[in-house]
């Protein structure tokens, strides 16, 4: 047995959530450049979103190995920086009269199937480089209702591994615990 009570730690870059959010940095970031008037408050505000949604999973996944809770928090904190852009997306389309796509609209559909697909980032960028406002806002829309699926789902395992598993603590104690075992062992 391994007397280790940190576990591995730190692969945000194989997380789901944390590439899409990336994307959905890019994405925003070129909203943001090609959409909004210069000097416009959302700009930063819907960046620093963006930016927050991406930098707490990478801050989240570093911290796991000592910390659970903070991990959870900062997921959360991620989770809730995706819905506060979802929602300046979405007034952005309102305010200007422009549709929302539904969720299972051909568009939204062909967004959901394009990004599992290899290289989509690249064809995001594109994208929101190449597209009119409402079309890359609705994308963004879309990229963000699939982190925050991927950030719940997140979430709900890192609860139920918690309940089985326990925190630092917990293995610190069992690790000091099966080394008095071995060393009393003849």
């Amino acid at each position: 047995m391994t007397n280790s009570f940190i576990p591995k730690h730190g692969n945000y870059k194989e997380l789901l959530s944390y590439r899409k959010s990336e994307i959905i940095y890019d994405v925003t970031f070129s909203f943001c450049s090609r959409f909004l008037c210069k000097g416009d408050r959302t700009i930063d505000q819907m960046i620093q979103a963006a930016r927050s949604g991406k930098q707490n999973i990478i801050e989240g996944s570093v911290a796991s190995g000592t910390s659970k809770e903070t991990e959870i928090k900062l997921l959360n904190v991620a989770r809730a920086s995706q819905e506060e852009l979802l929602e300046d997306y979405r007034d952005f389309l309102r305010t200007r009269g422009y549709s929302l796509w539904e969720k299972d609209s051909k568009e939204a559909l062909y967004v959901r199937k394009l990004s599992s697909s290899q290289g989509s980032s690249m064809k995001f960028k594109d994208f929101a480089e190449t597209r009119s406002a409402e079309i890359v806002a609705n994308i963004a829309v879309c990229l963000i209702h699939q982190a925050n699926y991927l950030l719940d789902r997140q979430l709900k395992h890192l609860e139920q591994n918690f309940l089985k598993e326990g925190g630092l603590r917990e293995r610190m104690s069992n690790a000091r615990i099966q080394v008095r075992i071995q060393q009393t062992v003849p």
